[in-house]
């Protein structure tokens, strides 16, 4: 009897002790799904996590992640959080998480400036911030005529047993041997959208078959409609636009190379306000110099005028993106960041306009780009020598995305002859070659042989493909990049041969007497072109710049802009990305991707 007793209590310990692993389990992370452009880093940024904790839970994800698929996000604790994440799953309302969250649907509005109507769908990350004293002393209920208590809430799907899956078993199988529908075990297991097969050994929970849901739903429930245009913050105009404009101009730490990209940035800049003032757009524009440490920023930042900004351009330096950026995001003041590509700060702060493509999103953009315009091609590639890896990232998600669109691929070494060059050609497609770096070192190699193999099989299609430095060594390889019909993709180009550049550096060259530096991008032109859109942007749609900032019909001199939120709660990426295309009839086209 004494061994039965001790059977039975270590049988409901295991039981208990597993029922514990399987509750945590479900609290402890939230489901992620992966969109086109990120990548581990972004996402890690998104949530505020490591990537080593997000391979942790997501075995293989370092190698390889997918668009579609989702990822499990590792939560943080409550009381180290300012907000926590939720995923939203079927059936959701905005109200019902309200009443989930016990917080008001303005919070939850404020928190995700990217969130409305059309986008709340299952899948979709949001922010849930903290209730505030008045939201728990019952702001809610006042808000809502205490309707709150009426409405249980959102049925979480609790595990009966835990299934090990069999080889050969499917989403189908498994339901029908527990008398579940497969919706049931996807929504318990939202890891299962959009699997076609599930990996023997993996452990599935299984639910309690649901109830049949209720019919008769109360009509006094606001509508997602209803909440998201209550919260919805009316546009205002804007009569004077207060802009400022922090860099470091001079210092004791500042190079001579860095305050002349600087002043030349500032230059471009004060001539696109003279152009919106003789248009008519008021603006004050205030100038300071941040020097290169956080204790200038933190003294501008002191400055009575600087709450009452609409906007800020720079800074020039990463150590001081944080304090500028946290200062933007307290005061509602758009934070325009010219520069840097290498910071994470816009996946997680509304405030940050980052014009400076992050790689992965730049990388997607050109991908989906080369597919649309050479669907019929085949691609070479020619693997450079060692030491010139520096595009090992692209090439290999290029090879991957060849892969998937079945685009047929080749690689050859630099060193390869015009004869074996001619040998991967085929006859019916377009033949693409693309060095595996962008260096003028490779290129020196390569065209000579590409050009001869050209010249000897002029009934073949060929192109040349590569990256923005190019533009750098255009001079240099005019006549070749002409000859082999070469493409390279960028998110800034100009040429004086295009009316809005040369009149612009004319204008430059009256205005201050001098040339701009030969480097590209110019920064005379990149100061233009972001005051100039921002500025305008702002005199014509004032506050409700955010909804229609890609309205704007405007032809930048140099830098594309196209932008997108990264997520419901962080800030804006520029994807823009121009083709630059050398004809074979000596005519120089800009390819301009909708």
């Amino acid at each position: 009897m004494r061994r039965i007793k001790h059977f039975l209590c270590a049988m409901i310990l295991a039981g208990t002790c597993c029922a514990g692993i399987h509750a945590q389990e479900n609290q402890t992370y939230l489901l992620h799904t992966i969109e086109k452009g990120q990548s581990l880093y972004s996402i890690a940024s998104m949530y505020g996590v490591s990537q080593a904790d997000i391979i942790a839970l997501n075995p293989g994800s370092e190698e390889k992640i997918y668009v579609g698929r989702t990822l499990r996000i590792p939560r943080q604790e409550a009381n180290t959080q300012r907000e926590t994440y939720h995923t939203i799953a079927a059936g959701e309302t905005l109200y019902r998480l309200t009443v989930k969250y016990n917080v008001t649907a303005k919070a939850i509005c404020d928190a995700n400036p990217g969130l409305s109507a059309e986008n709340f769908r299952i899948g979709q990350v949001i922010r849930i911030p903290v209730p505030t004293v008045e939201e728990d002393n019952g702001t809610e209920g006042k808000q809502n005529g205490n309707r709150a208590a009426d409405i249980p809430e959102a049925v979480v799907p609790r595990c009966r047993e835990m299934h090990k899956v069999k080889r050969k078993e499917t989403v189908y199988s498994i339901s029908r041997k527990y008398g579940i529908s497969e919706a049931e075990l996807i929504a318990a297991n939202p890891e299962l959208q959009g699997e076609d097969k599930i990996k023997k050994g993996t452990f599935l929970c299984i639910p309690y078959a649901r109830e049949e849901e209720e019919k008769r739903v109360e009509k006094n429930i606001p509508t997602n409609d209803e909440l998201f245009d209550e919260n919805e913050k009316a546009a205002r105009p804007i009569k004077t636009i207060r802009a400022a404009v922090i860099l470091p101009f001079y210092g004791e730490t500042t190079s001579k190379n860095e305050t002349t990209r600087m002043v030349e940035y500032y230059e471009g800049f004060l001539m696109a306000v003279d152009s919106l003032k003789r248009q008519g757009t008021s603006i004050d524009l205030y100038t300071y110099n941040s020097g290169t440490d956080n204790a200038a920023i933190e003294t501008i930042l002191a400055k009575s005028e600087m709450k009452r900004m609409d906007i800020i351009f720079g800074p020039l330096h990463q150590q001081q993106i944080k304090p500028l950026a946290d200062f933007a995001r307290k005061n509602s003041i758009r934070l325009v960041i010219p520069f840097t590509a290498q910071n994470n700060t816009v996946f997680s702060n509304p405030a940050v306009y980052q014009i400076n493509t992050p790689q992965s999103y730049l990388y997607s953009e050109v991908y989906d780009h080369f597919v649309r315009q050479f669907p019929n091609a085949n691609v070479i590639f020619i693997e450079a020598g060692s030491g010139t890896k520096e595009k090992a990232d692209f090439i290999k998600g290029l090879k991957d995305e060849l892969k998937n669109r079945a685009i047929p691929s080749t690689t050859l070494p630099e060193s390869a002859t015009a004869e074996v060059l001619k040998s991967a050609l085929s006859p019916d497609r377009e033949n693409i070659f693309i060095p595996t770096s962008g260096s003028n070192l490779v290129l020196i190699k390569l065209l000579p042989q590409l050009t001869l193999m050209v010249r000897e099989n002029p009934e073949a299609k060929v192109h040349l493909f590569g990256y923005p430095e190019w533009q750098t060594y255009t001079k240099d390889h005019l006549e070749a990049f002409f000859e082999l019909d070469t493409y390279f993709y960028s998110s800034f180009y100009t040429n004086n041969l295009l009316p809005a550049a040369r009149t612009f550096t004319g204008n430059y060259r009256r205005w201050y007497a001098k040339e701009m530096e030969e480097r590209y991008p110019k920064y005379g032109m990149l100061g233009f072109d972001t005051a100039y859109f921002f500025l305008k942007g702002l005199s014509r749609y004032g506050t409700d710049l955010e909804n229609r900032m890609n309205e704007q019909e405007l032809i930048p001199i140099q830098t594309g802009f196209k932008f997108q939120r990264v997520n419901n709660w962080g800030g804006f990426i520029n994807k823009k990305v121009f083709f630059v295309h050398f004809t074979k009839d000596y005519e120089l086209v800009k390819l301009d991707f909708d």
